[in-house]
């Protein structure tokens, strides 16, 4: 056996340091890249995700909506106390010293345009259409937040909730309009879908929606849907666009329609809470077809 005998200063000692060395740094660097540390979001729907999936010692900062109360529009608005909340600009995440910020695409294209110039990661999130969508985001965003387990928790959740909707459904569906401030009332999306699958027929395209896709409260009366589902709060008339939801002509609907009034958050920005909803609208429609069904019988 011929024994190669090396010194500490030989050019193989040197050689086989350094590769060591740089083996790891690129697992300490493919560690920080797979588990960022210090995470913003600048956008209410990518609050939702990154507060699910991300540890709160990891969050450097959501955008300002996920706890703003006047008026509440994050499904999260309780939670987030001690986190800070910013209204993003890009020396606003500067300051923040991110190794990733998380945005959902095509919106701040000045500030986004600006943190990739300066080098900072970005991940873009795009919005679902469908659950379909949701469950591709939501992987998407366990592998790059290293968060798979609770990517799949939360996709396990949605499972069962939308699982037990499809189960409690009403048969025949249930003939539905969502109704919102202003007299919207077009749904499609995720919303679309949910209500399909809780067991109601969205009433609004055979309505003839206008371009901007309100219904004018007579057209409304005249189809005295089976289930009117009001959206927010009876004593949110505080503004012009909520009047709508309060004028007296509803009040006609009476015995031919069962309304309801539903605070739907869980619908403002898709994801896996969205199942949520489904469950209101599974109620509601199994209360509409009882007060039909009672009708018919008398």
């Amino acid at each position: 056996m011929v024994r190669i005998a090396a010194s500490c200063n030989s050019p193989l000692v040197g050689l086989v340091r350094f590769t060591i060395a740089y083996a790891l740094l690129f697992l300490c660097t493919s560690e920080a890249v797979a588990a960022p540390q210090h995470v913003v979001s600048t956008f209410l729907c990518t609050d939702e995700y990154v507060f699910r999936l991300v540890p709160r010692a990891h969050i450097a900062a959501l955008s300002f909506e996920a706890g703003d109360r006047h008026p509440i529009v994050s499904t999260i608005a309780d939670k987030v106390g001690g986190i800070a909340q910013i209204r993003p600009s890009t020396e606003t995440i500067l300051n923040l010293h991110p190794d990733l910020v998380v945005m959902y695409e095509n919106t701040m294209p000045r500030v986004h345009a600006s943190l990739v110039a300066l080098g900072v990661p970005v991940l873009d999130v795009p919005w679902a259409n469908s659950i379909a969508d949701i469950r591709r985001t939501t992987l998407m965003l366990g592998e790059k937040l290293d968060a798979r387990k609770e990517a799949a928790a939360l996709l396990a959740a949605m499972d069962a909730r939308l699982s037990a909707v499809r189960a409690a459904a009403p048969h025949p569906p249930v003939r539905s309009l969502l109704y919102e401030p202003n007299g919207y009332a077009e749904t499609g999306g995720v919303t679309a879908e949910l209500m399909s699958l809780a067991g109601l027929i969205d009433a609004a395209p055979g309505l003839h929606p206008a371009r901007t896709g309100t219904i004018p409260v007579e057209s409304l009366v005249a189809a005295a849907p089976e289930l009117l589902i009001e959206s927010g709060a009876p004593g949110d008339a505080d503004s012009h666009a909520t009047l709508v939801l309060h004028h007296p002509a509803l009040a006609s609907l009476k015995d031919r329609t069962y309304s309801a009034w539903a605070t739907l958050l869980p619908l403002s920005c898709p994801g896996p809470w969205s199942a949520e909803a489904a469950e209101t609208f599974v109620k509601l429609g199994q209360k509409a077809r009882a007060l039909a069904n009672a009708r018919a019988r008398n």
